[in-house]
């Protein structure tokens, strides 16, 4: 059982709805980001995914691809993400952490390598946004057997004969992305996401974890509300981006936990 696993199994003896935060590893700096990453389990975060910054990042909108070009510009690489993962772990054993990024950097130092390195680092999962099923053999399935989770996206153009597809190697959780389009555009309507994660769930018992277009407590509230938790990514990115400090950014963090426990 991984660390995503048993998250799931405590928030459902709970009653709790999971909450997902996203940032990305070096924005603003390594430094200023690590204190961030810190201090989100204790403003509610169940889950953390840690973005691996990249030079093409084709499915991610202006938040995250800024944000991506701040870390790189301040020397963020894979390698230090991994060191920034060991340095969380010598504090806190048990909040999941999901590498989410692309295959580039990770075919760069080699699969292998990398997966020993980041079970290594305390890495539980991974997002991999540019390796579709047909690729399960590069990733996906050296990954689980190292004991990482690989969650797959679903989204709404993802058909009821293309969604066995996505989800035979799929593991932890189910990422379904709320709008079609990139992140950080319009905004999750819990009455379009609800039947979709219906679907979703009528085929697997992973739980269903919907992301993409939720700013607000309310949202995530709605949102959670009708799956097995949300994700926020763009709208802490983007308070991030103002400027704003890692206690800041923790108390805007919490307020969004605290709409997702409420559902």
């Amino acid at each position: 059982m991984t660390r995503i696993d048993a998250t799931f199994e405590r928030l459902r003896a709970e009653g709790k709805k999971a909450f997902v935060a996203y940032v990305m590893a070096g924005d603003p700096d390594e430094a200023t980001s690590m204190e961030t990453f810190r201090a989100l389990p204790e403003a509610g975060v169940d889950i953390i995914e840690l973005g691996v910054p990249f030079t093409d990042p084709m499915a991610d909108g202006p938040t995250i691809q800024l944000a991506g070009q701040r870390a790189l510009g301040a020397g963020m690489t894979l390698r230090k993400t991994l060191a920034m993962a060991t340095e969380f772990r010598k504090e806190n054993d048990t909040t999941p952490i999901v590498l989410m990024g692309y295959y580039n950097p990770i075919f760069s130092i080699g699969v292998d390598t990398f997966l020993t390195e980041a079970k290594a680092a305390g890495i539980d999962g991974l997002i991999v946004v540019d390796l579709p099923p047909e690729e399960d053999e590069e990733l996906c399935i050296p990954a689980q057997k190292a004991g990482l989770n690989f969650i797959r996206l679903a989204t709404p153009t993802t058909d009821d004969k293309r969604l066995p597809k996505v989800l035979q190697n799929t593991s932890g959780f189910v990422y379904y992305v709320s709008i079609t389009g990139i992140t950080g555009s319009a905004e999750a309507q819990a009455g379009d996401v609800g039947p979709e994660v219906a679907r979703i769930k009528a085929q697997t018992d992973l739980p269903v974890i919907v992301g993409f277009g939720i700013r607000t407590p309310e949202t995530a509230q709605a949102i959670a509300s009708v799956a097995d938790g949300c994700v926020v990514g763009s709208a802490i990115v983007a308070e991030i981006a103002k400027g704003q400090s890692p206690t800041q950014v923790a108390a805007y963090v919490k307020t969004l936990a605290d709409g997702a426990h409420r559902a």
